[in-house]
């Protein structure tokens, strides 16, 4: 059985926090190749391309 772990309120606020800090630590000249740098560490930890692929169409929904 495959589950996916999941994070509750108290979680997403950690790493939102988190991840305000450390965009504000690269600085404006560097945040976008820090995200970047994020994203892929992320889908190379997640695995699965097509569930990678499936978060940038949900990150894509109401810019």
């Amino acid at each position: 059985m495959n589950t996916q772990a999941t994070l509750d309120i108290a979680g997403l606020e950690q790493v939102y926090d988190a991840l305000a800090t450390a965009i504000d630590q690269a600085g404006a000249d560097k945040s976008e190749l820090f995200l970047v740098k994020l994203a892929l560490l992320n889908a190379k930890a997640m695995g699965n391309p097509q569930v990678f692929e499936a978060q940038i169409a949900s990150a894509l929904q109401d810019l």
